[in-house]
């Protein structure tokens, strides 16, 4: 086991959304030798080897990983980040005991924007996937609210090309 806790140590209001709370969880040792196994997971939007830091998009909010804490936003209260943290304890232990199938990711991953997914779209503004333009799509995309398979104008190609955009 390479974990055996992360603590909830600090909560702070969440800007993005009033009500809820941003976790702050320390790690029992240092996760710097894990994050880069940890990159390979599915979600991530953003990876730093350099300062190893790792964000991933979660259904509500994004989590953060460096090496001495964790972030977690959009989470209800403080229980509920007890069982972020629990659950994330248990996701870094089964990659760190997979690691030797995983290659460790050195290069930096960033973020996709909305203009990188429009210049892949038709851009014709046609409303035939019920967004007012293209770039409105663009950000669907970005936020998980549509698919690229809802452009009906767009080839398989660009299907492809924007699907691997945003795995």
């Amino acid at each position: 086991m390479f974990l055996d806790s992360i603590a909830l140590v600090k909560t702070l209001p969440c800007l993005a959304e009033p009500g809820k709370i941003i976790a702050v969880g320390e790690p029992d040792r240092s996760l710097t030798d894990v994050i880069p196994f940890l990159a390979n997971l599915p979600g991530v939007i953003a990876y730093n080897p350099e300062t190893l830091s790792l964000t991933f998009r979660r259904p509500r909010g994004f989590m953060t990983i460096y090496s001495d804490k964790i972030t977690i936003t959009q989470v209800a209260d403080a229980d509920e980040g007890i069982r972020l943290f629990v659950a994330l304890k248990e996701a870094i232990n089964a990659t760190w005991e997979r690691r030797a199938q995983l290659p460790g990711v050195s290069r930096r991953k960033r973020t996709p924007r909305p203009l990188d997914i429009w210049t892949l779209l038709p851009r014709t503004n046609c409303t035939k996937c019920n967004e007012a333009t293209c770039m409105a799509f663009a950000v669907a995309v970005l936020q998980g609210k549509r698919a690229p398979a809802d452009c009906p104008v767009l080839g398989v190609d660009q299907r492809e090309a924007v699907a691997a955009l945003i795995a």
